[in-house]
């Protein structure tokens, strides 16, 4: 069963997505997940195939879109803010605490990609989560320093510079997360695998959303270059914790991130490398998918 919600989250409205097991009426209240989806996405993306496979595992999940983006309010649009995106996750947790047939003592988190840094983020500080799942998790922060080629100083520079220019001219500056078409990241030399999958996930038919704009506001980039989503995560992060990788060792980081993560954690339950596996093939390769989400109802089912 799929129910769309309207979330309060201040002066703004979160759209999200919650899938139910078909026998949610009738039995006792359900333990529950909100989803943290990765940079750029939207619900109907890799948020559903993780939410609807956990729901037929019993397990009710909820998907939000990022406030400023898919159909979630927030203005201006495109913007990925880390600490919103943290922030997001914890008004969804709001929502369900309060929704019919769901256990308010029963909530995790599950963070895909950039969400895995965001749902570790906001478990630090918000104990209502009770366990954390991730799956080929990134510290988005840290892969954008890394992608500086002046370092990151440099960066926040010309940042800077930028947005000055954006106030003076009154118009905002959207740059793309990835090249539109494989012919476009061929003519700029990106022919890594990584590169080619995740453009044939999100760019076309096979993963592509009308609400997924491949659009990033610019003036995100300051505020990701200065994100730590692991900060602390040593001493506060207590729950269970899960890390699920793409054994295919690729240019994204995830696997190296989870690695750190698994081994900075306080309490990790359990690490599954899923081999052959890429870092966007994660995203809804039936096999990988779900062998990845028996494992993390396994791990849910224990943990919540």
């Amino acid at each position: 069963m799929l129910q769309h919600l309207s979330i309060p989250r201040g002066p703004l409205t979160l759209a999200a997505d919650l899938h139910l097991p078909d026998n949610a009426d009738s039995g006792a209240p359900l333990p529950a997940v909100v989803v943290s989806t990765p940079g750029s996405s939207v619900k109907e993306q890799i948020g559903a195939n993780y939410a609807s496979r956990l729901a037929a595992h019993g397990i009710a999940a909820l998907v939000p879109d990022p406030a400023h983006q898919g159909q979630s309010e927030g203005e201006p649009r495109d913007l990925e803010d880390p600490y919103r995106r943290g922030e997001d996750i914890s008004y969804a947790i709001d929502a369900l605490t309060t929704s019919p047939g769901i256990d308010p003592e029963r909530i995790g988190v599950l963070g895909i990609c950039a969400g895995g840094g965001y749902a570790v983020h906001t478990a630090r500080t918000d104990h209502r989560i009770k366990a954390v799942g991730t799956v080929v998790p990134g510290d988005i922060g840290a892969a954008f320093r890394g992608f500086t080629p002046d370092g990151p100083v440099a960066a926040l520079d010309a940042l800077a510079d930028a947005r000055t220019e954006e106030v003076r001219s009154g118009e905002l500056t959207r740059v793309k997360w990835l090249p539109d078409s494989l012919e476009e990241a061929s003519a700029a030399g990106l022919t890594d695998i990584d590169t080619t999958q995740a453009i044939t996930y999100y760019r076309t038919e096979r993963g592509g959303h009308e609400h997924s704009t491949n659009r990033r506001l610019s003036r995100s980039d300051s505020l990701l270059l200065g994100y730590d989503a692991f900060h602390l995560a040593d001493r506060l992060m207590t729950q269970p914790l899960q890390v699920i990788l793409a054994g295919r060792i690729g240019n994204t980081g995830s696997y190296e991130t989870g690695m750190r993560l698994w081994k900075l954690a306080p309490n990790p339950v359990d690490l599954m490398v899923i081999d052959g596996a890429g870092h966007y093939e994660m995203y809804d390769e039936p096999k990988y998918v779900d062998a990845a989400v028996e494992r993390l109802a396994s791990f849910y089912a224990n943990s919540l």
